[in-house]
């Protein structure tokens, strides 16, 4: 039986900014950085009262399980938007709103009630966008 989910990742144009926009930013803090194999670098993170989830920031290159073609193909995807990632939730979504905009965080779509609950949308330095979503409680 699976248990949960303890990695997951998010395809990132630069890791030395990705790292700046999840750590600084969103205030997730850093659970793993470090170099491996040739110019390779693990590195994740999560949300401070998430301990058990790493996000994983990979950096979109050739090699691996992709070839030039399907990086570009990847990073044109990234880039445009194309990938929701995740749902980020808290408490408050209007006073998380406004902090995350005076950090720099872009949103494209300010708070509006949905179906479950207060949703705002916003994305990452490399055009990933998440939910910040406030459930709705009953």
């Amino acid at each position: 039986m699976i248990q949960r989910l303890t990695h997951t990742s998010v395809y990132v144009l630069d890791q030395d900014s990705a790292y700046d926009f999840y750590v600084n930013k969103l205030g997730f803090e850093v659970r793993t950085d470090a170099s491996y194999g040739e110019g390779m670098r693990w590195l994740t993170v999560g949300p401070k009262g998430q301990p058990d989830l790493e996000i994983s920031l990979m950096h979109i290159a050739p090699g691996g399980p992709w070839n030039e073609e399907q990086a570009t193909l990847v990073r044109q995807l990234v880039t445009s938007g194309a990938f929701g990632v995740g749902v980020l939730e808290t408490d408050d979504v209007d006073k998380e709103y406004e902090e995350l905009k005076a950090r720099g965080v872009e949103f494209t779509r300010a708070p509006q009630e949905q179906f479950y609950g207060k949703e705002a949308l916003l994305r990452d330095d490399s055009g990933n966008w998440f939910s910040l979503t406030q459930r709705t409680t009953s």
